[in-house]
């Protein structure tokens, strides 16, 4: 029987039989977040509707009979267009109710194994240094997701050149309160790249992310081999696989 959830305790003691796997969710528990939450639950398998965003986006991560099973008694429920963050294949379970219309392809989930290993550089950044960041993003990084909001964290790190930021790592949860974080929006300047600087910095947020969060994660596209080559060198592993889809009512 599909029911919503609405106890953050229940929630979170589902999500932490697999934090890494489940650390996006598990920020969203945040008073930051949660306002912006819908939950569902089949058994012990959870899905997550997140609102904040024009277009709302489902997250379901799991074995793929239970989590079939859940997105098959969701179908009624779900908004008429969505994007949608599924394990391989889960995606087969919203048909024919729901049609591709945007296929993003497989990601990694990667999580840090240990403390970060090699070169670290960056300084942390705040919600003065928005306009820069935005500038940045546009010539380097125009299709990502910046929540602005994130800024006033503390948990975005940046490397400078001849005054200006050039290269920066942040993230997309950060949750003292569950132990968990999601690195992102990670990018260099075009002119400055070639020289190691997404790992540095990327490095240099995790050092500062053990010292207020136990799981550090991020998701990187299967294909972007030299970010991965980069990510595994500070010491992250491949922990999961997902495909990020966009799905219209047919």
């Amino acid at each position: 029987m599909l029911r919503s959830v609405h106890d953050r305790a229940e929630l979170a003691a589902l999500l932490r039989k697999d934090a890494a796997l489940h650390a996006y969710e598990l920020g969203d528990l945040d008073d930051f977040f949660w306002p912006w939450t819908t939950w569902y639950r089949v058994g012990d398998t959870l899905a997550l509707l997140y609102h904040a965003l024009p277009t709302p986006t489902l997250l379901a991560f799991g074995p793929a009979a239970p989590l079939a099973t859940l997105l098959d008694a969701m179908s009624p429920v779900l908004p008429r267009r969505f994007h949608a963050h599924l394990s391989l294949g889960a995606g087969d379970a919203l048909a024919p109710a729901y049609t591709r219309v945007l296929d993003g392809g497989p990601h990694h989930k990667m999580a840090l194994a240990g403390a970060p290993v090699g070169p670290a550089e960056g300084e942390p950044l705040s919600p003065a240094d928005e306009p820069e960041l935005t500038a940045l993003y546009a010539d380097a990084y125009p299709e990502n997701w910046f929540d602005r909001r994130m800024l006033e964290t503390g948990q975005y790190v940046g490397v400078r050149r001849a005054g200006r930021i050039v290269a920066v790592a942040g993230v997309h949860v950060w949750s003292p309160t569950y132990r968990v974080s999601a690195i992102g929006n990670v990018t260099v300047h075009p002119d400055h790249r070639g020289q190691g600087l997404a790992q540095r910095v990327t490095a240099a947020l995790c050092h500062r992310l053990r010292a207020t969060t136990d799981v550090i994660t991020l998701n990187v596209k299967a294909d972007n081999t030299a970010a991965i080559t980069a990510y595994r060198r500070i010491g992250f592993t491949v922990i999961g696989d997902y495909e990020e889809t966009t799905y219209a009512a047919a």
